[in-house]
């Protein structure tokens, strides 16, 4: 069975963000053939969709996952129920939120998953994390992440949240 390098971003802007996102990065470690190879520092960030509404604590995650997309997809979706997730208005609050933003160079096009995450490319909480930890990735079109994230500036005030 292949290995396949699967990237994550999470989020948090509800029930204590960074316990979270310290928990759920343990628990991605725990999923079904699947171990967080590497993780990020945890940024803040302010929110993308209403404004009426805490700042976010991101992280990105590298997985090495046996599963398929759609089924790494089901874990982190089940992952975000057993946080208490509730879709309520878009881009609203949230205890847990995790995109699966890239897995290998695929690009998907289904109902439920795009590859990689459309969005992506756009948001600093996204390519800042990810550059962060790898600096050479390129994104399928073959932009490298690390441009990316640095043409976008300081666009989200993101902030590196100290350790504790």
């Amino acid at each position: 069975m292949k290995h396949h390098r699967a990237w994550v971003g999470l989020g948090s802007n509800l029930a204590d963000p960074r316990s979270q996102l310290e928990l759920a990065l343990e628990e991605l470690d725990q999923l079904p053939l699947t171990r967080l190879s590497i993780a990020s520092r945890l940024y803040t960030s302010r929110p993308l969709g209403p404004r009426d509404q805490p700042d976010f604590i991101n992280a990105v995650a590298g997985l090495e996952t046996r599963l398929s997309p759609l089924a790494l997809l089901d874990q982190l979706q089940a992952l975000e129920q057993r946080h208490r997730r509730v879709r309520g208005r878009h881009w609203g609050p949230r205890t847990l939120d995790l995109d699966l933003l890239l897995f290998d160079q695929e690009c998907l096009s289904v109902p439920r998953l795009t590859l990689p995450h459309p969005e992506m490319a756009r948001r600093a909480f996204v390519l800042v994390p990810l550059a962060e930890m790898a600096p050479d990735l390129r994104l399928p079109d073959g932009n490298e992440v690390a441009t990316l994230a640095q043409a976008l500036g300081d666009s989200g005030n993101l902030k590196v949240l100290p350790n504790r």
